[in-house]
């Protein structure tokens, strides 16, 4: 969960967390979804139904998943799929909740196989097998569960199997923000740190911050420091610029990774095509890390192309770099713009 986050700055960010519905900036279409699901639960007086939570890192995922706990008035549980490594740790885990208890599985996606297929029984039947004994002798044991919620967190979709994806009984994608919604996050982030900051600053961080409240309310924190040491403590337009500039964070929100991915796929590879391991290996980064938290935003701003080839910089890249295309990628890739 928040990978690639210091301890300082999930700290941080837990602490700029809305705790309701109500406080939620955005993602309106999943708010009004969630609170129906949520309403009629609590009506019947039954935990809700299993939900599934999809998009990329940043957007609120684990921040509805506290959200429906607390609206729930029930207890979380919090893990993630790569702390799942054997049946057992799930068995281990299911066995210990209580009724109404949500579970929160973080990176659902990267879960061990026999942990996946035992939550499938967990999921619609409220029960595991355990078994005891080793070979022949062995004794399958079925373990009734309390009625639990699951709310799964993915960035990857696509590689949940159908059997599982199945049984939640309602799915939400969440998109990256608008313009007007990160900024209205800004402003009441600024509020809960006590920062004193223009309407300029503001849009200023919104044009910067990619669409994902998590990068708004890091890039708030950088600026807030800057302004305390280099400034009066006001943040104003001209503050905002020069702490941005001074973390490598530019006029449209990329920062070094970005760039580095750009620049790798234009001057060493010409444009590309380029596989994924190679154009990691290339700018020292892992796999995981350029495909779920550099390529959602730079495909969507236009920057990258995926293919069955690998990844290709657009005209638009090579623009944003100050260098020409080539002109056999010209026709391609404008296209794609």
């Amino acid at each position: 969960m928040n990978a690639g986050m210091s301890p300082e700055e999930i700290t941080a960010e837990q602490a700029l967390r809305p705790n309701s519905l109500t406080e939620f900036v955005g993602q309106q279409r999943v708010k009004d979804q969630v609170d129906l699901l949520l309403r009629a639960a609590r009506e019947r007086g039954t935990p809700s139904d299993h939900i599934l939570l999809s998009g990329p890192p940043g957007l609120g995922k684990t921040t509805l998943a506290m959200i429906v706990a607390s609206e729930m008035n029930a207890p979380i549980r919090v893990t993630s799929g790569p702390a799942i490594t054997h049946a057992g740790d799930l068995a281990s885990i299911l066995s210990s909740l209580v009724e109404g208890e949500i579970l929160f599985l973080d990176e659902i996606h990267r879960m061990a196989r026999p942990a996946e297929e035992m939550l499938y029984m967990a999921m619609e039947d409220f029960r595991v097998d355990v078994v005891v004994g080793k070979g022949p002798g062995a004794t399958a044991i079925p373990l009734s569960l309390p009625h639990f919620t699951l709310v799964g967190a993915t960035t990857r979709a696509g590689l949940l199997p159908a059997p599982l994806r199945d049984r939640f009984g309602f799915t939400a994608h969440l998109d990256f923000y608008d313009e007007v919604d990160i900024a209205q996050i800004v402003l009441r982030s600024a509020a809960l740190l006590d920062v004193e900051i223009d309407k300029a600053a503001i849009s200023e961080l919104g044009k910067r911050s990619r669409g994902t409240p998590r990068i708004a309310n890091r890039l708030l924190r950088r600026v807030r420091d800057y302004a305390q040491v280099h400034g009066q403590g006001r943040v104003d337009l001209a503050v905002t610029k020069s702490a941005l500039d001074m973390y490598e964070v530019d006029e449209i929100g990329l920062d070094r990774l970005d760039k580095s991915i750009l620049r790798a796929l234009v001057d060493q590879f010409g444009g590309g095509p380029v596989g994924l391991n190679t154009l990691a290996m290339a700018v020292g980064e892992e796999r995981e890390t350029v495909e779920s938290m550099a390529e959602p935003f730079l495909v969507r701003a236009g920057f990258i192309v995926r293919s069955p080839r690998g990844r290709s910089a657009t005209a638009a890249a090579w623009r944003h770099l100050g260098k020409t295309p080539p002109a056999q990628s010209l026709g391609l890739f404008d296209s794609l713009e």
